[in-house]
């Protein structure tokens, strides 16, 4: 269902709209690569899907990547983040009208909450945080706040005197970094590091990162430390936007950590492959629903010079909001 007039209105996303859909987040002013169809969909028997899609005077102007739980709504618990995805023309009102037919749509599909993670401001190509203040006046609360570390390219900060040993030491060593499709190798690093220091495993199997790298060979790279018999120490998966080159996963073994494999790929990155980029972020540094900070883990990402980027989460009840709404009136 389309508008013929000035009122926003929702269809509720489809296979039938996968193109439309992957065209919009790639001409978007706040989309990245994560949100196109054939990257959201791979994990699709995890979730269930409920993404929607905005119109208004008959054009597309925004898409919310989503799922429910029971009467829960949420940003695609697939992905770090993911609010409402809009175009240039998207304004702060039109935003407003937005948040406006959405309440009233989860509220004809019984839906009481709605769980959104807003995109953080690196990732915009022009200013978009419009959602943001429709979140606020529709009575949202900030429901969990994560700390990613980011470098602003143009304006960095110098290495650490300890980040800098660690290249010497990785150049003595005759370490060499190089890109590399061995995500089963690297992969077996992060997982033996994530059993041994938090009893568990990445997110992503080897076969599903190689299949993501194939469908999207100028957005997802791996890049090693290689001993000179051309062993990999170490090694970073970077998730390229077109503001941010994202560290996805980092890890080395322990050889490597004693010879600064991981110093020199990011030395690497940061100041050779990715040095044209706005952004350089490392992720984030916490646990417990962003309660607990890893002072270990964000010590050395900020060695390299990055500072603090929130990622915020909110919870809107719909029945408040719509409590708040009339009192607006």
């Amino acid at each position: 269902m389309q508008s013929s007039d000035n009122r926003v209105e929702i269809v509720r996303y489809g296979k039938k709209d996968e193109t439309k859909w992957n065209e919009f987040v790639a001409s978007s002013k706040n989309g990245l690569f994560l949100f196109n169809r054939n990257y959201m969909d791979y994990h699709s028997d995890r979730f269930i899907d409920h993404s929607l899609m905005f119109y208004y005077k008959d054009r597309l102007i925004g898409l919310l990547p989503a799922h429910v739980n029971d009467n829960t709504m949420g940003s695609h618990g697939g992905l770090t983040f993911g609010g409402i995805i809009s175009g240039f023309d998207m304004t702060t009102p039109l935003m407003l009208e937005v948040f406006d037919r959405l309440i009233e749509y989860l509220r004809e599909v019984k839906i009481g909450k709605l769980l959104y993670k807003t995109v953080p401001y690196i990732y915009h190509i022009v200013p978009s945080e419009e959602d943001r203040y429709a979140l606020f006046i529709n009575n949202a609360v900030l429901a969990r706040r994560d700390v990613t570390t980011t470098i602003s390219m143009p304006n960095k900060v110098n290495f650490q005197e300890r980040r800098r040993r660690g290249i010497k030491k990785a150049v003595k060593a005759g370490l060499a970094v190089a890109q590399s499709e061995d995500y089963d190798t690297f992969m077996s690093i992060v997982n033996n590091t994530l059993r041994d220091k938090y009893n568990t495993s990445a997110v992503h199997t080897p076969g599903e990162l190689k299949m993501l790298a194939d469908r999207f060979k100028e957005n997802i790279k791996l890049f090693v430390a290689t001993s000179s018999g051309n062993c990999i120490l170490g090694g970073v998966i970077v998730y390229e936007n077109r503001t941010v080159a994202h560290a996805q996963y980092i890890s080395s073994t322990e050889e490597g950590k004693a010879q600064g494999a991981l110093d020199l790929i990011f030395d690497f990155l940061i100041n050779g492959y990715y040095k044209e980029k706005r952004y350089f972020d490392f992720g984030i540094s916490n646990e417990r629903e962003g309660r607990y900070l890893n002072k270990e883990l964000i010590e050395q990402k900020e060695g390299f010079g990055a500072r603090a980027v929130v990622h915020d989460a909110y919870e809107l009840s719909v029945r408040k909001s719509v409590a708040k709404k009339l009192l607006r009136l």
